[in-house]
């Protein structure tokens, strides 16, 4: 009837009024394509590869700075081997090599970087939410349908944002986002027998550890006076058991010399002297000569630092950090804190506590917060040193056995080179005295790949997320991955992953053929078509030869191996570089130059186009390699090379007076 219809009318049009008038007091919708949480390092990568894909995309940062940690004070970069470092990642290094007048800068000042990551935003005119953090994800079925925002600092005005997206990446450190979405993680150590590994678990190694004894309680001998700060009476359980302890965070601490940009370190909040009590202890058994006998004291460009941690008592809080990963935000907020007020009373402590030696306390007076570092945030870093998190438990869970190459994976989206990693997750009582438990530093294996189905979470769990950094991985292989390079590789095969499900593969991120993944990012490795490097290594024998015999090394060069002869040209030996140029025009040469004992005073060259051939010798006192990166890009000059592979470039070691290397040439087009 007519006057049923108006009820039914009216009402639908109440409820539409309503939802509407809701809409506009709490949520604010956004819809995007492409959806990434989490403005790390990783999260620039991401939103800038898929803005220059051609998707709309929304990248949201919880907190006021980009970068993470590459702008937030680690910029004494780890790394392994640089040949693992490709595309928009390698981008980044170079870019930083332009501000400091190199090919590229892998030691940097975290205003320089957090800069560049900013110009990767405005280039691509990424939009970016700050300070907006997740409280809630809506799914249907297996897929991801939209997330709810808050306002991460409380601010009354501020209404909710929903962001609906077809495609969602987890770039955060926590992996928020991954776990609110139901995927599978873990937090802490797997136990060895898991996994078939041996370094994961408990360990009580000599790393970062007590060299001397030191009574763990108040008053010495008398456990009933109680335990010393920072220390846990608990039994050490049996090497190699599983736990949920996570290795120590910190704070890389950027400070200056400078005296013109210098603030004094002054007497912090919630300062407690009684927590360095043990680094007294230290001190009165083994006398500390320098500041480098607490921290590690990494110089930085234009007289500043990042510092880390060192021995048994430094700036990890050993301990502190188990509830982080799992904690609300609240809970994190007086965690990361906590951390605030240990770093900066240590740093205090250290300058001003007269039980510390003078020279040392005179050595730290010489150091205060710069000036132009962190200038909205108090001169101290944005970003908390979360080494280990939530990590995902995938499509595939990479362990110790990839990390030393039992294991391979052939769907590879990035490589990893570091040594399998761990800081320390416990200090305890041992057998009566101060022991720091779970630090790990083995290594000395070749860069090896890293899986795609390791970032993609299990199909019936989520289909369109992907997570590049709390990617599935056993906690020592976690160790190995972690690095912040390796981050950003893997956001942009992960943001390319994303385009092309949503392209070609049913907007689901398992389905992507992995193949095709590869080709594009080999072929568009900036994201915005310009043309690549020509890169040929030396294990390229369809491109290289060798005249005379060359041994093989492996350790320092770029890539896996390197070629060197150490018969200082008693016998005329070359190795030729073949190059494959597709499109014709200018390049600058390079030739990697290892660092390396015994080099010959000179090494010569010879750049050969169809055009012209160019002999070049260059002196090894003119190559100066900075830092702990294995070695340097020499440049041997521009040339024009047209199509084809008829040019080439020769080293020989021809005049040598001691060893020849020939490992890498590369050339970058000036195009």
């Amino acid at each position: 009837s007519m006057k049923s219809y108006l009820i039914s009318f009216c009402l639908s049009l109440f409820i539409l009024l309503t939802g509407i008038a809701c809409a506009g007091t709490h949520e604010q919708v956004k819809e995007v394509d492409i959806c990434i949480y989490g403005g790390t390092s990783a999260g620039v990568i991401a939103a800038y590869t898929a803005k220059m894909s051609g998707k709309s995309v929304l990248l949201v940062e919880p907190r006021r700075n980009l970068g993470g940690m590459s702008s937030g004070g680690l910029g004494y970069t780890d790394i392994g081997n640089k040949y693992v470092v490709t595309g928009l990642a390698l981008d980044f290094y170079r870019r930083l090599g332009t501000h400091y007048g190199k090919l590229e800068q892998w030691i940097f000042e975290p205003s320089v970087a957090e800069h560049i990551f900013n110009g990767y935003i405005n280039r691509a005119n990424v939009e970016v939410l700050y300070e907006r953090r997740l409280k809630d994800v809506k799914k249907n079925g297996n897929r991801l349908h939209s997330i709810t925002l808050e306002h991460t600092y409380g601010s009354p005005d501020q209404k909710e944002i929903r962001i609906r997206a077809k495609q969602f990446i987890d770039c955060t450190y926590e992996g928020d986002l991954m776990a609110k979405s139901g995927v599978s993680y873990t937090v802490g150590r797997e136990a060895n027998s898991l996994y078939g590994e041996t370094w994961n678990g408990v360990q009580l190694l000599d790393g970062h550890q007590f060299h001397v004894d030191i009574d763990p309680y108040v008053i010495p001998g008398d456990p009933a006076s109680g335990l010393l700060w920072g220390i846990r009476d608990a039994p050490l359980e049996p090497a190699g058991s599983g736990d949920k302890k996570v290795q120590a965070y910190n704070f890389r601490i950027a400070l200056s010399n400078r005296p013109e940009n210098r603030i004094e370190i002054t007497e912090p909040e919630n300062y407690h002297p009684s927590r360095y009590e043990i680094l007294v202890r230290i001190n009165e058994k083994k006398r500390f000569n320098s500041l480098h006998d607490i921290f590690i004291w990494s110089h930085m460009p234009n007289g500043k630092t990042d510092i880390n941690n060192r021995n048994a008592f430094s700036t990890d809080m050993i301990g502190a950090n188990w509830d982080y990963p799992e904690a609300d935000y609240k809970e994190r907020e007086r965690i990361w804190q906590e951390h605030v007020d240990y770093t900066k009373g240590l740093l205090y402590f250290v300058g001003n506590d007269p039980r510390m030696p003078e020279e040392v306390r005179n050595e730290m007076k010489q150091w205060g917060y710069p000036k132009d570092e962190y200038v909205n945030n108090g001169h101290w870093s944005h970003q908390l040193y979360v080494r280990e998190a939530r990590r995902m438990i995938g499509e595939k869970v990479m362990t110790q056995h990839h990390c030393e190459g039992r294991e391979t994976c052939t769907d590879a989206v990035g490589w990893a080179a570091y040594t399998m990693d761990s800081h320390n997750c416990d200090r305890q009582i041992v057998n009566g005295v101060v022991r720091n438990e779970g630090n790990v530093e083995v290594g000395g294996f070749n860069p090896y790949p890293i899986s795609y189905r390791s970032i993609t979470p299990k199909q019936s769990e989520a289909a369109n997320l992907l997570v590049p950094v709390c990617l599935s991985a056993s906690h020592i292989a976690y160790g190995s991955i972690r690095m912040e390079p390796v981050f950003m590789v893997l956001a942009q095969s992960a943001a390319t992953a994303a385009c092309l499900a949503i392209d070609k593969y049913e907007n689901t991120v398992q389905n992507v053929d992995v193949n095709h993944l590869q080709q594009i990012l080999a072929a568009n490795p900036l994201a915005d078509g310009t043309t690549p490097d020509i890169l040929v290594d030396d294990d390229n024998r369809s491109l290289v030869t060798l005249t005379g015999n060359w041994e093989t090394g492996s350790r320092h060069g770029y890539g896996l191996t390197y070629l060197f002869d150490e018969s200082k040209g008693a016998s005329l030996k070359s190795v030729r570089y073949q190059l494959p140029v597709k499109n014709a025009g200018n390049y600058t040469v390079y030739f990697y130059y290892p660092r390396l004992q015994g080099a010959s005073s000179h090494i010569h060259t010879t750049i050969s186009t169809p055009e012209e051939t160019v002999e070049k010798t260059v002196y090894a006192k003119e190559i100066v390699i900075e830092g702990q990166t294995s070695g340097e890009w020499v440049s041997l000059g521009s040339y024009t090379f047209p199509t084809g592979n008829e040019s080439y470039i020769e080293i020989s070691n021809k005049g040598a007076d001691g060893t020849v290397v020939a490992d890498a040439i590369l050339l970058v087009p000036e195009f």
